[in-house]
């Protein structure tokens, strides 16, 4: 682990260490690891075998949240501002999972979910939404749940909640370097023979 990893890389290099474990071992490790650095677990409560347990209160602290009042996936996905198409997956899947209201909350989404959250939120519409949760699914922020299923994971809730809104600016395309066009008025001038006859030097015999 170097000191250029952020949260969100540290996060990601536990939960990799933790895939595999056995739950019971899981809430084992994560309490030794809290009690070794004097810190409190606030969103899951490692006494209980169950895991951790869904609550109508935000567990990512995301601006604009209040006790007792969901905010709207736009106002959240704003929040958030995700960078790629693969991080607004994760936002959305995160947000119906803790942020939406209780009535419409999903354990999952569908690229269904996904295409109408891209239009409530008014983000460019996806073109192949199934592909975005593939790719989100492949760069480690959701797991399958079912066919055509999408569940958040650990990682992913992670990035939502720890590493977004991320305070590095979108990289700008490199532009292809721009050749400076030669003057016509710099060009070499040719000599021109102007009425000037050449007459061939008699060879010696």
């Amino acid at each position: 682990m170097t000191g250029e990893d952020n949260d969100f890389d540290v996060a990601k290099k536990i939960s990799d260490l933790l895939k595999g474990v056995g739950k019971d071992r899981q809430q084992k490790i994560l309490r030794w690891v809290a009690e070794n650095f004097d810190v409190s677990l606030a969103r899951a409560t490692l006494d209980s075998p169950s895991g951790p347990a869904m609550s109508n209160t935000s567990p990512s602290g995301a601006p604009g949240s209040q006790p007792g009042r969901a905010p709207d996936i736009k106002s959240f996905v704003d929040s958030k501002n995700p960078k790629s198409d693969n991080q607004f997956a994760a936002v959305v899947a995160y947000y119906y999972a803790f942020e939406a209201p209780v009535d419409q909350r999903l354990d999952s989404i569908s690229a269904d979910t996904l295409r109408e959250a891209s239009r409530l939120a008014q983000r460019k519409r996806l073109a192949t939404p199934l592909v975005t949760l593939n790719h989100a699914k492949n760069r480690g922020y959701l797991d399958i749940a079912e066919r055509g299923q999408y569940r958040i994971n650990s990682v992913g809730e992670n990035l939502v909640a720890m590493a977004l809104p991320s305070s590095a600016p979108a990289s700008a395309p490199a532009r292809k370097p721009i050749r400076a066009r030669r003057s016509p008025s710099l060009a070499p001038a040719k000599k021109v023979n102007r009425g000037k006859k050449v007459t061939a030097k008699p060879t010696r015999p």
